[in-house]
């Protein structure tokens, strides 16, 4: 998988701004047990979210022991991968009420 060939899912972009939000905050990185305090998933499913953020190039972790060696090479999701929003404007006659 290369990094322009993947999008996160809702779980994974939620871990990822967890893991920035917390950085900024309280200048360390969360335990793996306060991911899953904040996320509400279990250890494992945490694991396969950071898994995954690794694979996608959205963090480096070399030295799994400890969540303090991540490393985040990008802390939001890239514009290309983000779920297109339709921006049409509403079909209507709002003339009614804004002109009257």
């Amino acid at each position: 998988m290369t990094r322009g060939d993947y999008m996160l899912t809702d779980y994974q972009r939620k871990v990822l701004r967890i893991l920035y939000n917390y950085k900024g905050g309280r200048r360390r990185f969360p335990t793996i047990h306060e991911l899953t305090v904040k996320t509400g998933k279990h250890k494992p499913d945490v694991m396969a979210a950071l898994d995954a953020l690794i694979a996608a190039e959205y963090i480096h972790w070399d030295d799994i022991s400890d969540t303090a060696n991540i490393v985040i090479l990008e802390g939001w999701e890239r514009e290309g991968e983000r779920p297109k929003v339709d921006r049409t404007p509403p079909s209507g006659n709002i003339d009614y009420w804004t002109e009257y």
